[in-house]
């Protein structure tokens, strides 16, 4: 297993890192949040969980040890893939998910794209007591959390990691700007796929 990859950021794309690890470059799929606090040419060190399939060998990257170990423990969840599992993570930190499933708190999983009323409620039943009660602080969560850092920072942050000019940044921001203050809590990942897409249609 892959426990974790470190080298330098040679690209980003929306959903993958290639980190240089000894003159071979390592895709790894990572959430928005994770990708946001990349930059090309620096050193980054990602904990990793790679995904064995027939066709294919997929490295998954997370801010820190405990993100890795909630996506391994969300895929123990009957319908639950890696992709899933990821997208989970892009939405809620892990102790908002742990917040969540202690609660019970159907709302909050039915938050994240492709996770349903049934869905939630099986991930409720498998979870209870699998996953354990919060841990953290605002201060000492991983990368991806929201708290200390607003929507428009962890934006900008993100597209100018993805190697986009600081206007272009700052316009991509200014247009999602509606949607973000339509919500209560602004999904950065979901801003950030919006800004992409208004960046491609002005390209």
């Amino acid at each position: 297993m892959i426990a974790f990859v470190s080298g330098q950021v040679a690209a980003l794309a929306p959903d993958t890192a290639v980190i240089e690890v000894g003159g071979v470059g390592m895709a790894v799929q990572c959430a928005p949040g994770t990708l946001a606090a990349l930059r090309i040419g620096q050193p980054a060190k990602l904990a990793t969980s790679l995904v064995v399939r027939e066709d294919s060998l997929t490295l998954y990257g997370f801010a820190d040890e405990d993100e890795r170990q909630v996506f391994e423990l969300l895929q123990t969840v009957s319908g639950v893939g890696p992709r899933l599992a990821q997208t989970m993570l892009a939405v809620h930190s892990p102790d908002a998910l742990r917040g969540a499933v202690a609660a019970g708190d159907e709302k909050a999983l039915t938050a994240v794209p492709g996770i349903g009323k049934k869905g939630a409620q099986r991930l409720l039943l498998e979870l209870k007591d699998r996953l354990g009660e919060p841990v953290g602080t605002g201060a000492d969560r991983g990368i991806g959390s929201p708290v200390g850092t607003s929507w428009r920072e962890q934006l900008h942050a993100a597209l100018l990691g993805l190697g986009y000019a600081t206007r272009e940044a700052d316009e991509a921001v200014a247009a999602v700007t509606p949607q973000a203050e339509a919500a209560d809590e602004p999904n950065v990942g979901a801003l950030l796929r919006a800004a992409l897409q208004t960046l491609n249609r002005t390209r």
